[in-house]
């Protein structure tokens, strides 16, 4: 799940506005102080393209020193403008609960009138296979009222044989994906090109429906160029909506569509990104409530409460302006969840291993964190998720 540890929290990025600002403090101080050491520069406050600053009589500043400048210049248009993003997302804010009340809502109607469709068509059906003749019926009416019993019966006959059949060809269908799955990147591309010739057919169904969502994630990690990426989590976050519309009750559904909304974090504005971050949340806690020994689920609720406790207080400051209330995690959180992933599922992966061990050193409990690194030590490294783990593993056993 290599592309999920970034998109885990959005919180981090936005939290470097505050940093931008500080460095932003700090060169206008310094500038300060240079333009008394060196009365030959002041700033160009006139619409002329260049540098952004301009030459009179006095001493001149090494060819390095200008460009240090320039580039500073540059920065403080960048965060000016991004203030004035910032104030248009203050803006907007008070109207985001609505909003998302307003998704629920038509998502949670629209599964209401499918419901409703459903029990008329099975209302009628059962109306028509309980019609009875009626009393003092002739004899001729009653041989064909018998026959048309007989054929409404040799009809549902072979519905339902048509019925038996379609479950085993999903069924499957459902085994090659998963098989495809565990390949490189031409089974995942074929894996998501299977699904795509197959919707038509399937597409009502959620088992089909979040399968379609993962291949579309999974594509997405493989993909070389942003465009690429983008379209796939598009589609994927877009599938993974109409699997929860079909069947609320799936768990996997709820997890690859929050596993979407943390990836097209990566290319929404800053106010979606706030909002997937609702909706990511939200949707995780629904799969563990519907699936509760899912270790993925767990592992990605580990990363968001590790990434939240680890916020500082600029960056808290930041998420609280931007959320109304800023998010709560521990350390304590994070692990317990961590612990819950290796409990249902041992040795999970190299990157859990590698979590247990990064929260027990932050408690201070380095001989647990050193076995932790130990054990992820013992395990091959397979996957990009592995080859990120391994990165972090080099970093992390010296210092414990």
């Amino acid at each position: 799940m290599a592309q999920t540890d970034s998109k885990v929290l959005v919180l981090g990025a936005l939290a470097g506005v505050a940093g931008i600002s500080l460095a932003v403090v700090f060169y206008r101080g310094l500038r300060s102080k240079r333009r008394v050491s060196w009365p030959g520069f002041y700033q160009n406050r006139t619409n002329d393209p260049g540098s952004g600053l301009l030459l009179v009589d006095g001493p001149v500043l090494p060819r390095g020193q200008t460009e240090v400048l320039e580039r500073l210049e540059a920065l403080i248009q960048c965060v000016s403008e991004l203030k004035e993003e910032m104030k248009a997302l203050k803006t907007a804010l008070p109207a985001l609960p609505d909003q998302v009340r307003e998704e629920l809502k038509g998502h949670s109607e629209a599964r209401r009138v499918g419901a409703q469709h459903r029990t008329a068509a099975t209302r009628r059906k059962r109306a028509a296979g309980a019609a009875s003749s009626p009393e003092g019926q002739s004899s001729e009416d009653a041989e064909s009222e018998g026959g048309y019993m007989t054929a409404l019966t040799d009809s549902e006959d072979e519905e339902q044989s048509d019925e038996e059949q379609t479950p085993d060809k999903l069924s499957i269908l459902l085994d090659r994906i998963d098989r495809l799955r565990q390949g490189g990147e031409s089974d995942k591309r074929e894996s998501l090109s299977v699904l795509l010739e197959q919707r038509d057919e399937f597409g009502q169904n959620s088992e089909f429906l979040w399968r379609l969502t993962r291949a579309y994630c999974d594509v997405h990690d493989v993909s070389a160029t942003l465009e690429e990426k983008k379209t796939h989590a598009e589609n994927g976050k877009a599938v993974g909506e109409e699997a929860i519309t079909v069947n609320p009750k799936c768990a996997e559904s709820h997890q690859w569509y929050a596993i979407m909304c943390g990836i097209m974090a990566e290319y929404d504005s800053i106010q979606n990104k706030i909002k997937n971050g609702y909706i990511f949340k939200d949707h995780l806690d629904k799969a563990i409530e519907l699936k509760p020994q899912d270790p993925l689920s767990y592992y990605l609720l580990g990363r968001w409460c590790y990434a939240v406790a680890q916020l500082s207080w600029i960056e808290r400051k930041v998420a609280a302006t931007l959320f109304g209330e800023p998010p709560s995690a521990t350390v304590e959180d994070a692990l317990k969840n961590f612990l819950k992933v290796e409990e249902i599922h041992p040795a999970y992966s190299k990157l859990n291993y590698v979590f247990l061990a990064k929260c027990y050193k932050a408690l201070g409990q380095s001989e647990k964190a050193r076995k932790m690194c130990e054990a992820a030590s013992t395990m091959n490294t397979v996957s990009k998720e592995d080859e990120e783990a391994q990165k972090e593993l080099d970093l992390l056993f010296p210092s414990v």
